[in-house]
C-alpha cells in the first residue's frame, strides 16, 4: 500500500501554495490562474523550473527550490500539520501489508513527518518524487516504490487526493483510491476512474473488502 503524503497523511496543500505564492511575490513573479494546480505533484526541480520559466521569479531554479523548501521546513519546525486519524490508518494498514510513501514533496520534509508520528520503523519505503525522476503525474515516484516494497505495481494500492497524484498512480498500474482534497477538487474525469474515499479512515476496510496483494 503506497500513500501520498501532502493532502492524505498531511493538510499541507495549502501551505505549499501559501508558501510558494508569496515566495514568488517577493520575487518578481507573476502568479497565473493555473499555476496552483498546475505544480501539484511537481518534482522539486520541476515546480522549482515552473517558478523561474511559467511564474517568472527571477532567480534560477535551484534558488528558488531552495528558498521556497528552507520555508516550508520553517513552518514544519513545531511539527507537520498532521490530518486527524492519519497516524492510525498508517498503521492499521502496516498491521496487514507493506507501507510506503510516494511524495513530491523533499526528502526533509518527508523525514519531518515521519520523526513527528514515529513512522520511520513502521514506513519501510519513503520516496521523494525527485529521488525518482520525472514527479506526477509521471508514474516514477510510484513505479519506484512497489519496486522497493517488492511488488508488482499492478498487485498494489495508492491513496491519492490531488488529480495529478491519481493520474500518477493509475499511469503505474496500481489500485488507486482517492480521497479529494476539499481545497483543490480532483477534476471529476480522473475520479470516474478511481475507488472514492469519503475520509482516509475508510481506506482499511475499502481496502479489506477489495484485498490487494500488496
Amino acid at each position: 500500500m503506497v500513500f501520498d503524503l501532502d493532502g492524505v497523511l498531511v493538510d499541507s496543500e495549502t501551505v505549499w501554495d501559501e508558501v510558494r505564492r508569496a515566495f514568488a511575490a517577493r520575487h518578481g513573479g507573476t502568479w497565473l490562474p493555473t499555476s496552483t494546480r498546475d505544480m501539484q505533484g511537481m518534482s522539486t526541480p520541476e515546480w522549482a523550473s515552473y517558478l523561474v520559466e511559467a511564474v517568472g521569479v527571477r532567480l534560477n531554479p535551484d534558488e528558488a527550490a531552495r528558498g521556497v523548501v528552507a520555508e516550508m521546513a520553517a513552518r514544519y519546525e513545531a511539527g507537520p500539520p498532521v490530518l486527524p486519524g492519519a497516524v492510525e490508518v498508517v498503521l492499521e494498514v502496516a498491521s496487514r501489508y507493506p507501507v510506503a510513501i510516494a511524495s513530491s514533496s523533499p526528502p526533509v520534509l518527508i523525514r519531518s513527518f515521519l520523526e513527528a508520528t514515529d513512522l520511520a520503523d513502521v514506513v519501510p519505503v519513503a520516496l521523494s518524487s525527485e529521488e525518482a525522476g520525472a514527479g506526477k503525474p509521471a508514474p516514477d515516484v510510484y513505479l519506484l516504490a512497489a519496486s522497493k516494497l517488492g511488488v508488482h505495481p499492478s498487485r498494489s494500492a495508492a491513496v491519492e487526493d490531488s488529480t495529478n497524484g491519481l493520474r500518477a498512480a493509475l499511469a503505474a498500474g496500481m489500485t488507486v483510491y482517492a480521497v479529494p482534497n476539499p481545497h483543490f477538487p480532483p477534476d471529476p474525469g480522473v475520479l470516474a476512474e478511481v475507488t472514492v474515499l469519503q475520509a482516509l479512515s475508510d481506506l482499511p476496510s475499502a481496502l479489506a473488502s477489495t484485498r490487494p496483494d500488496e
